[in-house]
């Protein structure tokens, strides 16, 4: 595949996308059809005038084109980077707004008359109207508020005061990815947190989504770790542990990822009459939490982990804990598709939960940690944990250096840890292309 070099970051994303469009022999209008979009909207990302707000439509796009594993991991890399590109580009927008509306204050208040000849200096016009200066500078007339001079500096004061706050908001949260979307990967909180003790469900300024924030558990070591804050405190008091908002990476999760379009099957208390239709990938989340569907069979989760930071972060284990490990439970198997072929063999982490010791071990020519991360070059890592006679609470933790600083940080889904339970026995259900209710599967 082209490299990215000395391409910007949406150039680069949108070379990959068409080179796979080329590849695969369709044409605009029939892939558009296929992936449910507009024509123009697919020509748009092709040649790179607009990058895609979510990755799972390119994902679907990537998939229709036969990609490689290879070339989905990069692709998403790259989609990371130009939706990284985007947002700065929002940044500086947002910026050269808030100079152009202090130039202009600065104009208004250095004019003895007022600063636009109508008025008697003291931001009046002649008849005793406060007069309000364009604060954009687009050309637009001038209109009359009942607002003071005084009151209009501290508005533009506060516009750049939300200004400054939006730049630090935007740096806190990982490239490409938007605090509040409901459809966006979980990303990890690295606030300290104890291991043990039920997360917390306060929001936090650096996660995708609408859920719970997830928990992490986070220990630095070195310096940092080791320094007094100022406070007093008695030789036999323990050293506070530090807020691991220091920890220079975040990671962002994908708990149900689908290995092929019908890959992904859920276990739910509830009759076929009282599930609505599958769900995909992108919508499987919040079908998961509407039914309290859990995992059936095995669980294949997703990890982007970036720098968030210039400097190198080396990433150097992943561990599987097991929280807890339970008989299966006796509830119905739904398959999110029918009539398809097998699954893409993408390198990945394989975990086997009815081990008595689990462990995160290679699969399909995955390469072993450890691993190295910044802002511009994240890890897209994707984890496989299966079981057969349990239901399984789990999740994971992932080791890390960056000079003289390490940590652990703890990923789990939305806060609560993944689940996986066996489905051997289990009645199963499909729902038939073009059909409009489940059927229960022969031999399930």
């Amino acid at each position: 595949m082209s490299g990215a070099t000395g391409a910007g970051e949406p150039e680069a994303f949108a070379e990959l996308l068409r080179e796979l469009k080329d590849r695969s022999g369709l044409s605009y209008g029939v892939l558009a059809k296929r992936l449910h979009m507009s024509t123009s909207t697919l020509h748009r990302y092709c040649n790179g005038t607009a990058v895609p707000v979510e990755y799972a439509p390119v994902e679907r796009l990537a998939r229709v084109c036969k990609a490689t594993p290879q070339e989905l991991v990069e692709l998403h890399r790259r989609w990371i980077l130009a939706d990284a590109a985007r947002g700065r580009r929002a940044d500086r927008a947002g910026e050269a707004a808030v100079e152009s509306a202090g130039a202009t204050q600065h104009a208004g208040d250095g004019n003895g008359d007022g600063g636009d000849g109508d008025g008697d200096g003291d931001g009046h016009s002649d008849s005793g109207e406060p007069v309000v200066i364009d604060p954009v500078g687009d050309g637009t007339p001038p209109r009359r508020s009942s607002w003071p001079r005084r009151r209009r500096t501290a508005l533009i004061a506060s516009v750049a005061l939300v200004a400054a706050l939006g730049g630090v908001a935007y740096a806190l949260r990982p490239m490409g990815l938007r605090a509040g979307d409901p459809t966006a990967p979980t990303i990890v909180d690295t606030r300290a947190a104890d291991p043990g003790r039920e997360p917390s469900p306060t929001p936090s300024a650096v996660r995708g989504g609408s859920g719970p924030s997830p928990s992490v558990s986070a220990s630095p070591t070195g310096p940092a770790a080791d320094s007094g804050s100022g406070a007093s405190r008695s030789a036999g008091e323990p050293a506070a542990r530090p807020s691991a908002t220091d920890a220079p990476l975040a990671v962002a999760t994908r708990p149900y990822v689908y290995d092929s379009p019908c890959s992904q099957h859920f276990l739910v208390d509830s009759e076929p009459a009282q599930v609505g239709p599958p769900a995909s990938e992108q919508d499987a989340p919040r079908w998961a939490a509407a039914y309290g569907a859990v995992s059936s069979g095995e669980q294949r989760v997703a990890l982007t982990v970036q720098g968030t930071g210039a400097e190198t972060v080396v990433l150097n284990a992943l561990h599987v804990r097991v929280l807890s490990r339970n008989a299966p439970l006796a509830w119905n198997d739904y398959a999110m598709g029918v009539g398809c072929g097998g699954g893409v063999g993408t390198k990945s982490f394989d975990i086997a939960l009815d081990s008595g010791s689990p462990a995160v071990t290679v699969k399909n020519g995955q390469r072993a940690f450890p691993y190295k991360v910044s802002e511009s070059d994240p890890e897209v890592f994707y984890v496989t944990a299966h079981t057969t006679a349990h239901d399984v609470r789990w999740d994971l933790t992932l080791d890390w250096s960056s000079g003289d600083r390490s940590g652990t940080v703890r990923i789990d889904n939305a806060g609560r840890p993944f689940r996986t339970s066996a489905d051997v026995g289990r009645p199963g259900y499909d729902y038939p292309l073009g059909g409009s209710e489940w059927i229960e599967r022969v031999g399930g």
